[in-house]
This record gives structure tokens, C-alpha cells and sequence, in this order.
């Protein structure tokens, strides 16, 4: 089944730059995952310290084996400096068909 996740990241005012690297770099290792449908970045229109992603996975195990990646470790390593607040992580479940 069909699991979708949508992260949202909020930097701290000062360290935005440096979070928005790391969150770019994640896209493509990401997307080269196996069971990654998509892992699409956003940036939130009205406030640029905000930061979603949107993904699709084919399975939880392969949500599971995502986040122990190594290419994730530079950007969990300095979660604390670089938030100004927790990740908001909502998990779901898709019931439409891919298409």
C-alpha cells in the first residue's frame, strides 16, 4: 500500500540558507531510492523559513530504510541549530490510484 508523507520544516530565520541546501541536496539520493514514487521540495509561498515535501512510497519498509539513508545524516545531525521548531510529519494513506 501506497504511504505518502508530507514533512514540513520550519528554519530559524538566520539559518535558512543553510537548510534549504541541506533540503535540496536530500531530492536526488532521495529519489534514487528504491520504493521512492516521488519526493517533490516546496517552498511555503507567504513565509520562505517554511519548507514542505511531499512524498509517495511504495511501501512503509521503504519509507523505514529512507530515513536510515546515510545521505540524511548531514541534514539530522544539525536538526537543533537549524529549526525553529519540531518537524511536522503527516503520514497517510493513499486510497486514490496512482495515476
Amino acid at each position: 500500500m501506497t504511504v505518502t508523507v508530507i514533512g514540513t520544516v520550519t528554519a530559524r530565520p538566520q539559518t535558512r540558507e543553510d537548510l534549504h541546501r541541506l533540503l535540496a541536496d536530500q531530492v536526488a539520493p532521495t529519489r534514487a531510492e528504491p520504493g521512492c514514487i516521488n519526493y517533490d521540495f516546496h517552498v511555503d509561498a507567504a513565509d520562505p523559513c517554511v519548507f514542505v515535501f511531499y512524498e509517495n512510497w511504495k511501501s512503509q519498509a521503504d519509507l523505514d530504510a529512507h530515513m536510515q539513508m546515510p545521505h540524511l545524516k548531514p541534514l539530522l545531525s544539525q536538526i537543533d541549530r537549524l529549526l525553529a521548531k519540531p518537524i511536522d510529519i503527516r503520514r497517510l494513506t493513499m486510497i486514490s490510484p496512482l495515476a
